[in-house]
């Protein structure tokens, strides 16, 4: 869905995903997530947040919520500005799935699929993650993904039934 206005910039929908598991300059996870939101800017919808289990080494449980962001920005620019938006919140680049302040992710757009350096969307591994696909389903339940033509909540179903929630 993008938007045209009479000065012919184009307006672009973005499916963000936020998680943090330690603490930040902002304080708690939660806190970390709240201020992200607030300096992303362009926050349309938010969903609720998800408290999940660490995927990978790190034994802290991850607070996650996915925004609905509206900007003018190319997939690659909001790239950017997400990492140093990571960096002005303390991460720092080490090993893969380990405790963070925070980590921003682009899921979908509304330009359907992009395919760049370091940058894929929609996001490779979104589609067998709950904690990223049951807040996005809350928020844009119709939102369809571009490579299966599912929807958000179609999505989120699947997942719940290739692993029982205990």
């Amino acid at each position: 869905m993008a938007l045209r206005y009479a000065d012919d910039v184009t307006t672009t929908t973005y499916a963000i995903a936020f998680g943090a598991n330690r603490r930040s300059r902002a304080g708690s996870p939660e806190a970390a997530i709240a201020a992200a939101l607030v300096r992303i800017g362009g926050v349309v919808a938010v969903s609720p947040v998800l408290h999940s289990a660490p995927v990978g080494p790190s034994i802290r449980r991850f607070a996650n919520a996915v925004a609905i962001v509206e900007t003018h920005e190319t997939p690659p620019a909001l790239l950017a500005r997400l990492k140093t938006m990571e960096r002005a919140f303390g991460r720092r680049r080490g090993r893969r799935w380990g405790a963070r302040p925070i980590d921003l992710d682009i899921i979908c757009w509304s330009g359907g699929i992009w395919s760049g350096p370091g940058l894929g969307i929609p996001h490779v591994a979104f589609r067998t993650r709950a904690f990223v696909l049951h807040p996005l389903a809350r928020i844009a339940p119709d939102w369809r993904d571009p490579l299966t033509g599912r929807t958000m909540r179609q999505l989120a179903h699947m997942v719940d039934r290739r692993k029982p929630r205990t």
